[in-house]
């Protein structure tokens, strides 16, 4: 069993998985990785199963030391990845030897990176998930859902017997891409005004800095509702809600 031991971490680092599914009616939330293709790839680098428990490191602030030589794979953003002192771009697997350290310092490109082990890193399933959510307290390293915090140990049981490679660069997603964001419109959009529609269409929208798992404000033009109040309703992953 090889193990690696945190040195460094913030609330924003967490295990997570593909999340939790079938236990909605519970009033359970799915979880899991937030980028869910960067998290597949970087098990799909080991060969692992694409829904394994990884680390999913938000903006950096993460340090492990091996303390016995072990496979890793790296994927999603750059978040300044050095062994050593020397630099290690995402989207590859890589070998650490016995104390060797890994740490993320700053974000480059993009705001999430994914570490991943062979067979995944070792925690319990809770409601058949390791996904951490803080909020349910559930998942994580010790199924109750606290982020990975300093001396904890990362463990997996997979087998280190396993050819390095990287992935192909046409898989590889382009951060930097300033693409627009499709929308496809709700029940109610007749009750909005139809000025307020064109404005909102046809101006630029910006991220807030409050957000967080669950969603993320976005500051625009203000749409103007003019229908009856309307009924608190489920809506699908993706969605742009309009509060009052």
């Amino acid at each position: 069993m090889s193990r690696l031991r945190i040195e460094a971490s913030t609330p924003l680092c967490l295990l997570q998985d593909a999340g939790r599914f079938g236990v909605r009616h519970l009033g359970v939330t799915q979880g899991g990785g937030l980028d869910w293709r960067s998290m597949s790839w970087a098990n799909w680098l080991l060969g692992n199963g694409l829904d394994a428990p990884v680390v999913e490191i938000t903006l950096g602030g993460f340090s492990v030391l091996a303390e016995e030589d072990c496979v890793l794979a790296l994927a999603g953003a750059d978040l300044g990845a050095q062994v050593n002192g020397e630099a290690l771009a995402p989207w590859r697997s890589f070998r650490l030897h016995k104390g060797q350290r890994l740490q993320f310092t700053q974000p480059l490109l993009g705001a999430r990176a994914y570490l991943a082990a062979p067979g995944g890193f070792d925690a319990p399933k809770v409601l058949g998930s390791s996904a951490t959510v803080i909020r349910e307290e559930l998942g994580g390293l010790d199924g109750m859902g606290r982020p990975l915090a300093k001396e904890a140990q990362l463990s997996y049981s997979g087998s280190d017997l396993i050819l390095l490679r990287e992935l192909p660069r046409e898989h590889i997603p382009d951060f930097k891409l300033d693409a627009p964001l499709d929308l496809v419109l709700g029940a109610q959009i007749g009750a909005f005004s139809g000025q307020s529609l064109f404005d909102a269409f046809n101006s630029t929208w910006t991220l807030d800095s409050r957000a967080d798992r669950m969603g993320i404000r976005l500051l625009g033009t203000p749409l103007q509702y003019q229908g009856k109040p309307m009924i608190s309703e489920g809506i699908p992953l993706g969605a742009v809600q309009v509060p009052p």
